[in-house]
């Protein structure tokens, strides 16, 4: 492949966009995703759905704020000469961006931003270092992909301290993602889609890794740890259930009458329903005479009485309720105007009090 400057615009074959240079000192280029590739050592495999890198590369073609990282083909290969049949003719290989690239490869955008340097392929750790930390320090990894490259980099650091201590982390935070590689691909697949915990996962890891477990012994021990979970939270939810009860207030007391022995206006009434209570006639004063309409068959106005159905249709004298105190109650609280109503309660309440101071009189020794 013959040798291009960045500063100069080049085609490849069937291709006549060219390499744009949009910075004074040729570091940021916009190039044609034809002189473009992925590299292979990229732990990440999840990017999304063809919608979404269709509605990703939609937001690029507008407006593409962060640049992609890219070193040149030949300093990528002088990393890994392996790779040449993968990286293909290009003239650039992405160091972090895939999913970028795969978004404006599926929108069919044209190009895409790139900052190409070289320094960062100087040696294989510190590429891979570039790969791995703008997806671990952003949390875009999913936690297999993560697992894998938080062991591809002890792979290339030598050891989990290494890799603990160059990104500030301490050593438990390498293992318990190392541990995730020791899952079955079925078992891996359930942490992708968030079905299984990762507490779970982590401890079904280290099982594996130290019995040496296959898939068959993994599933069995899931399958257990399930109904475990299940047992645990159903005794949490009950135990959470009658807390809840203990706690809950007790009921109110009634709310008073309006002052002492009073009912308001508009208040509420909480006494006794009688099944259907009797229409109540207003009762006539002591001392009248009922009307000359009982002579012609109508119903009487006479104390004490009130008006109810009969089955031949007429109207039956019946007697208001002395001998049920609290029928009585329902018919005055009812027909009687609150302000009457509390003349009567002063009244009652007066008997009451005479009543009271007349039997302990009658206790008191002389």
């Amino acid at each position: 492949m013959a040798k291009r400057d960045d500063f100069d615009d080049f085609f490849g074959e069937g291709d006549d966009t060219p390499v744009v240079d949009t910075r004074a000192d040729g570091r940021l280029l916009r190039v044609p995703l034809s002189r473009l590739t992925p590299n292979v050592v990229n732990p990440r495999t999840d990017f999304g759905t063809e919608a979404e890198l269709i509605d990703l590369g939609k937001s690029l073609q507008r407006r593409q704020i962060q640049a992609c990282p890219a070193v040149s083909r030949s300093a990528y290969l002088k990393l890994w000469p392996e790779h040449a049949k993968q990286v293909a003719d290009v003239d650039y290989v992405l160091v972090a961006g895939e999913r970028r690239y795969r978004g404006a490869t599926a929108n069919g955008n044209p190009t895409l931003n790139c900052v190409v340097d070289d320094g960062l392929a100087k040696d294989r750790r510190t590429f891979i270092e570039a790969v791995v930390s703008e997806n671990v320090d952003r949390q875009n990894f999913n936690a297999i992909e993560e697992a894998y490259a938080v062991q591809t980099l002890v792979a290339e650091f030598g050891s989990n301290r290494a890799v603990a201590q160059h990104f500030e982390r301490v050593d438990g935070w390498v293992t318990q993602r190392i541990l995730l590689t020791n899952l079955a691909p079925e078992l891996q697949d359930l942490v992708r889609k968030k079905n299984m915990p990762l507490d779970a996962a982590r401890s079904l890891g280290k099982l594996a890794r130290d019995k040496q477990w296959g898939t068959t012994e993994q599933l069995a021990w899931w399958q257990g740890e399930q109904k475990q979970r299940a047992a645990a939270s159903a005794e949490r939810s009950a135990a959470k259930k009658a807390a809840k009860v203990s706690a809950a207030p007790k009921l109110l007391p009634a709310k008073p009458l309006a002052g002492p022995g009073r009912i308001g206006v508009g208040d509420p009434f909480y006494g006794r329903k009688t099944g259907s209570a009797p229409v109540l006639e207003d009762p006539v004063a002591p001392g009248l005479e009922p009307s000359a309409d009982t002579a012609k068959g109508t119903t009487p106005a006479v104390p004490g009485q009130v008006k109810a159905e009969t089955g031949g249709g007429g109207h039956q004298p019946k007697l208001f309720p002395y001998e049920d105190g609290i029928d009585a109650a329902h018919y005055l609280i009812h027909k009687m105007p609150a302000d009457e109503f509390n003349k009567m309660l002063d009244v009652l309440n007066s008997h009451r009090e005479r009543q009271e101071v007349s039997a302990g009189g009658s206790t008191q020794p002389d």
